[in-house]
């Protein structure tokens, strides 16, 4: 088996991906069709209505995401979106398991905004790169996210360039 080269992974505010969504959603690493009946359960059920970051916040709280993630944890940041109702972040391997990741991305926003209620969907969405044409292609991905808003690919000072280890001959 290849060695990881790189983790994309994707996380969302609250309620603003249910199960059932009309956009298919993900149960156990598998794609689900859309299911409206079961959407609208579980809008019922939600004490809180959904999350949204400000465009104004965009910056703020993808600062603290990476500050975080690379003084806590010195994961390297190939890649980083925020996003209205997601971010995307592409990471370097590292010793950090992936929750231990995302749990430290998501705390330090909550621990910087100081909301009264969720802000966070429980689960993530992972993409293990063990090639780097699949690592390139989803470090693009998130750099097309930051440029449809006007923003450079590379907001942030902490994000670094995914340097290939050379393998001997």
């Amino acid at each position: 088996m290849r060695p990881t080269l790189g983790i994309m992974i994707t996380a969302t505010t609250y309620g603003m991906w249910l199960r059932g969504d009309r956009r298919g959603w993900i149960d156990d690493g598998r794609l689900m069709p859309p299911s409206p009946g079961l959407e609208a359960t579980d809008r019922r059920r939600m004490p809180h209505p959904p999350f949204r970051f400000a465009r104004d916040q965009f910056h703020e709280v993808g600062g603290c995401i990476g500050r975080s993630l690379t003084e806590r944890l010195a994961t390297p940041i190939f890649a980083l979106h925020v996003g209205a109702w997601h971010f995307h972040l592409v990471v370097g391997a590292q010793p950090a398991d992936v929750p231990q990741v995302v749990k430290c991305a998501k705390d330090a926003v909550r621990f910087n905004l100081r909301p009264s209620r969720p802000i966070w969907t429980d689960g993530y969405d992972k993409r293990y790169c063990c090639d780097e044409p699949s690592l390139r292609s989803r470090i693009r991905y998130v750099e097309r996210h930051n440029e449809s808003m006007g923003w450079p690919p590379r907001p942030w000072p902490f994000i670094t360039t995914f340097e290939p280890r050379m393998t001997p001959p």
